[in-house]
């Protein structure tokens, strides 16, 4: 760094998982080698708070890590998404392939990393059922197949229903024509 440049919130995310990985290699028995670790930064996710790439070619892992999970969690929160791309990172380096499966677990339990993270973003559209007994609801941040035309779709608890909520403007629809009716209607709120 030059003087005059400044540090960015990238690059603080990325330092400051860095001093943690190297914290949690030291203060456990988590056999990974950090040197063959790689760390990025999204601005775009807005579901999952960090992810591991492996490149089996290069037999290297890449941690990258939300910055809205960084802004919105505090940094506790914030550090055990990173120990829990530290396991898919050791799962990569020792086996060549990581899921979220027993050995995951175990691991993970270790570190006091969760198995999923919170969400940390408003969902752009809400699933719910019709049934008059029934809660079932689903949060979409994309407009998925159920989402464009929930008629072609039922509640996976009671089988009935379900309508679709885009949550910014509160505007419903049950099926495919309702959705392109509300989009057409919103227009560039959409």
């Amino acid at each position: 760094m030059t003087d005059g440049e400044q540090l960015t919130i990238d690059d603080e995310i990325i330092a400051r998982a860095r001093i943690h990985a190297r914290e949690v290699v030291a203060d456990t028995e988590l056999n990974i080698d950090l040197s063959a670790l790689e760390w990025d930064v999204s601005a775009r996710a807005k579901r999952r708070a960090g992810l591991c790439r492996w490149r089996a070619n290069r037999e290297e892992a890449t941690i990258v890590l939300a910055r809205r999970a960084y802004e919105r969690y505090e940094w506790p929160e914030f550090a055990a998404v990173v120990r829990h791309e530290l396991v898919h990172a050791w799962e990569y380096q020792q086996f060549g392939e990581s899921g979220h499966g027993p050995r995951f677990r175990e691991r993970a339990a270790d570190l006091d990393a969760p198995r999923h993270c919170r969400s940390f973003s408003e969902p752009r559209y809400v699933l719910r059922c019709l049934g008059s007994d029934c809660e079932w609801s689903a949060k979409r941040h994309q407009a998925s197949k159920p989402v464009r035309a929930p008629d072609g779709y039922r509640c996976g608890v009671c089988g009935s229903e379900y309508e679709v909520e885009h949550v910014e403007s509160g505007r419903t629809w049950s099926s495919a024509s309702g959705y392109g009716g509300v989009k057409a209607a919103l227009g560039e709120e959409w």
